[in-house]
């Protein structure tokens, strides 16, 4: 998992992006006559706010049977939930009808326009310099305490979740996984407890009512390590050849989870669809 300090690279990409947007805005406006950097600057803001907007409705939309079954969790915007290819030209569509009356728009768009390739350009260097661990040779423990290694789910597309019991978001998302195990049979679904003892998990599970197949014990986090995972709810997405595809630090909610499973496992996403 590839991160600067606590953020995924992910996040600081798109922050940087934005910052090089404003910057670019800036030096293009003090370069024309008569135009204000610093209100070319505030027109670049609003667009990147109501391009946001934009990508979280749209996003919501695609997905909007899981969001409007847990409505609460719409508000959970740390789950990736953005669909950029819609708030890209809204961003673009609202600097043209705001900066209609003014003369800022050649700076400001030429802002979006940079700050959108140096997003895209960082989204494709990072993934050509990334190399994707695969899952890890780990022996682990049931909640029977029985060994197990967690290699043994290798041929399979594998979900592997770390969570620990007093961890508010992942308790909060641990419906979400209950509902996908049963909803995605052809996807093992891993559920890796860091730290805690058998006892502490079954206790939690069952004051929550929660059937969950698949919960292992990990007490000395040593999967945290293996993985590089810096904090806790962590989701990795594993492919059938054990590589790692994708990875969620934070809570997810069924939509975004739903999402990744048709981006990185289409056919058990599918065949998960078609047996409802």
């Amino acid at each position: 998992m590839m991160s600067i300090g606590p953020f995924p690279v992910k996040i600081v990409g798109v922050f940087a992006a934005i910052l090089l947007a404003w910057l670019v805005t800036r030096a293009v406006a003090k370069r024309l006559a008569d135009v204000s950097p610093k209100l070319a600057g505030a027109v670049l803001f609003d667009a990147v706010f109501w391009g946001v907007i934009a990508a979280r409705l749209g996003y919501i939309a695609q997905w909007w049977e899981d969001y409007f079954a847990t409505p609460m969790s719409m508000l959970a915007i740390g789950d990736g939930g953005y669909s950029w290819w819609i708030g890209v030209p809204a961003a673009l569509a609202f600097a043209w009808w705001r900066t209609r009356t003014m003369r800022v728009r050649r700076p400001v768009l030429t802002g979006i326009a940079t700050g959108v390739a140096a997003w895209f350009t960082t989204g494709l260097v990072v993934g050509l310099l990334h190399h994707s661990p695969p899952l890890p040779e780990l022996h682990l423990a049931t909640l029977e305490e029985q060994p197990i290694s967690l290699l043994s789910y290798q041929g399979r597309p594998t979900v592997v979740n770390l969570w620990a019991t007093w961890c508010p978001p992942c308790r909060r998302e641990m419906p979400v996984f209950e509902q996908a195990q049963a909803a995605f049979p052809g996807v093992n679904i891993v559920m890796v407890n860091q730290g805690e003892s058998a006892q502490q998990a079954q206790a939690f599970l069952e004051s929550q009512g929660l059937t969950l197949s698949d919960v292992l014990l990990d007490p000395f986090s040593r999967t945290m390590h293996a993985v590089g995972a810096r904090a806790l709810p962590t989701t990795l997405f594993f492919d059938a050849e054990g590589q790692l595809v994708d990875s969620h630090m934070g809570e997810l909610t069924m939509a975004s989870f739903k999402s990744n499973m048709s981006r990185h496992f289409a056919q058990s996403a599918q065949l998960a669809t078609d047996e409802e």
